[in-house]
Formats: C-alpha cells, structure tokens, sequence
C-alpha cells in the first residue's frame, strides 16, 4: 500500500508540474476543451492528431543522421533498403534512416518489428496502445506523429490518446486496455511487472500475448532510442505533438 501511495503522490505532483509547463508553452498543447492531439477537432485538424491551431512550428536540434542518398549507399545498405520498402512499411523513413548506417541490423530488426506490429494476435487496437505509451514514455516526437492517428483508427478513443500524450492515466478505458495498461506501465517505470499484474495480462492475454506485449514495448523503445540519438525530425511543417516531461 504504501508504493501505490507514493506512486500516486508522484502522479499527482507530476501531472501538476505538467500542466504548469504547458501554460508556460502558450498553449502548442492545451486542451481547450477538446482532445490535446485535436483529434476531437474538424477535419481541419492535422491528420496525425496533433493541435490544428497554437501549436509552434517544429523546433528541434539537427537530425544527425539524415537520409543517405542513393548513390552514396553502399550494396549492403541498397539491399537492407529495398528489403525494407518491399514489405508492408512500404518506404524508408523515421528510425529505418538512421538504422541504415547498419545495415544487418536494420535487415534482422525490422523483421523483428514487422511481425510486432502487424502479426500478432494482440490486433492494432492493442498494439497501437501500447506504441503510444512507449512513444511518450521517450517523448517520441516523430513516432508519435505517426502512430496517434493509426490508433485513433484502430478504435483508441481521442480522449485516451489526449491522456497519454498529456502523461495521466486515461479514465474511461476498457477491461483489455486497463490490463495492458497497468503492464506497460509498471514495466517502464520499475522495470519489472508484480504478481498481480502478471497474472490478469496472462488471464486475458495467454502467454505468448505477454511476451508479445513485452516485445512491442522493447521494439518501440529501442527505436525510440535510436531516433532520440539521431534526432530525427518531423516531416516538414509538422508541430511537436509532445510536451517534454520535467527533468
């Protein structure tokens, strides 16, 4: 009892610190009554759910790994990029940029992350969920902007979306995002899962649906990582859909 009230008390004193901060950006990601992602706004919105109106123009440091043009790509790399447009991403963008520098290991990941996100039993509705608690986790700029709307269509309701990209628990979730919710969480804050959590993700999820869940957590960390490192930016004119948390 008395680690849920301190993580409580840290919630509490983190969502305070937050919202200050975002008063202090004029508002690039208040609420104003909608979804903060604008998700719940017209069309006019920008399709990644980022706000359609007080947002600042990106401004991030330079992208250290830019793309490589083509007649500067070694075999090696012209192969691990052809590999990779010839399957369901379809182009070479975000972290596979980056990952181009190596290669092998952008060859053996994205294979790795192509089963992840579009071939496990969990279905996009779950798997979305979770990339976005582990986007803003890393306050991920770029896989954010990709995945928010993804998960807006695959059934994650705007005001959970809001929730996570503003840092607190969303209210209003259902049974299966609850359990996936409580997993992921306690696996990025403490780098392990209780007994109790465990078992209701193994209750509802099976075996092989946690250790998926686990997987998709460790895949977009990883590349939330690699593209932290390599500063990868947002497509032009885009607005940074996540506010930093406090250091």
């Amino acid at each position: 009892m008395k680690s849920v009230k301190k993580s409580s008390e840290f919630k509490n004193s983190h969502e305070k610190t937050l919202l200050e901060r975002r008063e202090l950006l004029g508002g690039a990601a208040t609420l104003a009554g909608t979804s903060l992602l604008g998700l719940g706004l017209p069309a006019a919105a920008t399709a990644a759910g980022v706000p359609a109106a007080g947002a600042a123009a990106a401004e991030v440091a330079a992208d250290r790994m830019p793309p490589i043009p083509m007649d500067q790509m070694t075999d090696a790399q012209k192969k691990a990029a052809a590999e990779l447009t010839s399957g369901p991403r379809k182009t070479l963008v975000g972290p596979f940029i980056s990952l181009l520098r190596s290669p092998e290991f952008m060859s053996r990941l994205q294979k790795m992350g192509a089963y992840l996100r579009f071939n496990t039993q969990l279905g996009p509705n779950i798997s979305e969920f979770i990339i976005l608690l582990t986007a803003r986790q890393w306050t991920q700029q770029f896989e954010w902007d990709s995945h928010a709307g993804i998960a807006a269509r695959a059934g994650v309701k705007p005001e959970i979306i809001a929730a996570i990209a503003d840092g607190r628990r969303p209210e209003g979730m259902s049974a299966d995002h609850e359990i996936v919710y409580d997993f992921c969480d306690e696996l990025h804050r403490n780098q392990s899962v209780s007994d109790p959590t465990y078992a209701r993700a193994v209750g509802r999820f099976h075996e092989q649906g946690v250790i998926d869940m686990t997987g998709l957590c460790g895949y977009y960390t990883l590349l939330g990582m690699i593209m932290n490192v390599a500063r990868t930016p947002l497509p032009p004119g885009k607005a940074l859909p996540l506010v930093p948390f406090p250091h």
